[in-house]
Formats: structure tokens, C-alpha cells, sequence
């Protein structure tokens, strides 16, 4: 919402009653008029002073500047041409016995105080109502919060844009972070890569099946018997049998056994089909 610093008063040049009694109305009007028109040039003329010494007061302040610039730039142009790096030298030691560098020029502070504020917005604020006696009621509160701030708080865009400038700074020191993971993900992609495919291996570990441990003497035992003499493998309990010790098999069995091992020592292969034949009375 727009501030007007200035009103021209009379507003309305012919917005008066016409009194009782008068004979002319059209010159009354008249009249009133005129006198409107003529009091709103003397609040214009007043205006237009305030605008002009607000004008002056700044363009003084600011020729004042810039001759306290002007100064600067000659006192560093003097200082500038007085050296001369190829005769004078500066050793270590004199740096460092030397005062760091601070600044002598006075900033403008409370720049929106009291002081400032000018005189058109002075009178507005000077004309306008005050504001309810509600500090009474401060000395009633649990929390100590002066209840004024309820109605008018002039503290409170200021709070705002403190929270603002707070929640901002949080967020930018987050998408650091971001930046730092990711930078240190782009940095040492092979060890992020080694993580990643031990991870999956151990996966496919737990995943897979564990191998049945091979057992030769049972594949011998097997191989020792004709097709038609082998266990059926629907029966695990036949199975179990013929994969004990040689202590569970028949005295043939054992002969056939104690021949594979003597040709397996001699480097033959048991590629071949033995028969036993067992001789009843």
C-alpha cells in the first residue's frame, strides 16, 4: 500500500452548503469557489517549499560525499606516484610489524530513525490517532510480552525478515552438503563401485544354494554295480546303503571295491562293467 507523504487540502472546491438567506446563490457559489482554489495553491506552495528544502538538504549531502571522495582519490594518486617498487623495498619483517589495514570512513547508520523522517510524514504521523493504552495491560501477562505488540509492532517486519534470511542461510548450508556428497561420490568411484558389487555378492550368496559335498567313495560303490544290480534313486533309503563304509557291503561288494582302488592306483580308468558271479550250493 502506497504512503502519500502529501495532501493538498481543500479536497472539494464547491462541495459547501449554500447559507439561508442569500439572494445571489451563483455568486455565493462562486465566491466559494474561488476561495477553495486559492487555499489549495497556499497548501501547494507550502508543498512544493518542503519538496524543494528536501531536495537542497539532500543534494548537500551528497556534494558533501563526493568532496570527501574527491579527497580520497587525490591523497591515493599523491601516494601512488611517491612509490617506486624498483628503489624501495619492503622486507618481510616490516609486513609484519605493520598494523593491519583499517578503514577510517563513518557509514551512515540509523539511516529510518526519528531524525530523519521528513517533516511531510512527521505532520501525518503527528495528525493521526494514537493508538489505545494497552501497556496497562502488560503488567497482567504471564509471559511478559508488552501488549502493545498485539496491536502495533514495529519490530515485527524486522522479525521477518530475520526468520527469512535464517531459513535461506539453512537451506544453502544443506545444498553444500549435497554438493560435498556428491562431489566425494564423483571423486572415488571405484571404491563406491568395489561397496556396491561386494554388497551384491553377498547377496547372491545368501541367495544361492549351498553345494552337496561329493562323495567319490559313494560314485565308486555305484559304478561296482550292473545297471540292473544299481539302487533306484526314488529310494534315498537304498541310497544311504550303498553310500556307507565297505563295512555295510557284501563280501563281493568289498572284492569289487578293493580291485577299483588297485586300478585306480595303476592310473586305469573304470570304464568297464564287472560282473560277479556268486556260486550257491
Amino acid at each position: 500500500m502506497p504512503l502519500v507523504k502529501r495532501n493538498i487540502e481543500p479536497r472539494h472546491l464547491c462541495h459547501s452548503a449554500v447559507p439561508d438567506g442569500i439572494g445571489n446563490e451563483l455568486e455565493c457559489v462562486t465566491n466559494n469557489t474561488l476561495s477553495t482554489i486559492i487555499r489549495q495553491l497556499s497548501s501547494l506552495s507550502t508543498h512544493a517549499e518542503n519538496v524543494f528544502g528536501e531536495l537542497f538538504n539532500e543534494a548537500n549531502t551528497f556534494y558533501g560525499r563526493a568532496n570527501s571522495l574527491q579527497d580520497r582519490i587525490d591523497r591515493l594518486a599523491v601516494k601512488v606516484t611517491q612509490l617506486d617498487s624498483s628503489v624501495e623495498e619492503v622486507s618481510l619483517q616490516d609486513i609484519n610489524m605493520r598494523k593491519a589495514f583499517k578503514s577510517s570512513t563513518v557509514h551512515d547508520q540509523q539511516v529510518l530513525s526519528k531524525g530523519s523522517t521528513p517533516s511531510s510524514v512527521a505532520e501525518m504521523h503527528n495528525r493521526s490517532d494514537r493508538p489505545p493504552p494497552l501497556d496497562a495491560l502488560t503488567a497482567y501477562r504471564e509471559d511478559s510480552t508488552n501488549a502493545m505488540n498485539f496491536y502495533s509492532d514495529p519490530s515485527y517486519f524486522f522479525e521477518l525478515w530475520k526468520e527469512k534470511m535464517l531459513q535461506d542461510t539453512a537451506e544453502k548450508r544443506k545444498e553444500r552438503r549435497r554438493q560435498r556428497v556428491r562431489g566425494r561420490e564423483h571423486s572415488t568411484p571405484l571404491l563406491y563401485e568395489q561397496k556396491r558389487c561386494v554388497e551384491s555378492s553377498t547377496l547372491q550368496r545368501e541367495v544361492k544354494k549351498v553345494r552337496k559335498a561329493r562323495n567319490r567313495r559313494h560314485e565308486w560303490n555305484m559304478m561296482a554295480f550292473d545297471k540292473e544290480l544299481r539302487p533306484d534313486h526314488r529310494h534315498p533309503q537304498t541310497l544311504r546303503r550303498g553310500a556307507s563304509s565297505e563295512g555295510s557291503l557284501s563280501p563281493d561288494g568289498r572284492l569289487v571295491v578293493h580291485l577299483l582302488k588297485e586300478r585306480k592306483k595303476e592310473g586305469i580308468q573304470p570304464g568297464f562293467k564287472m560282473l560277479v558271479v556268486t556260486h550257491t550250493s
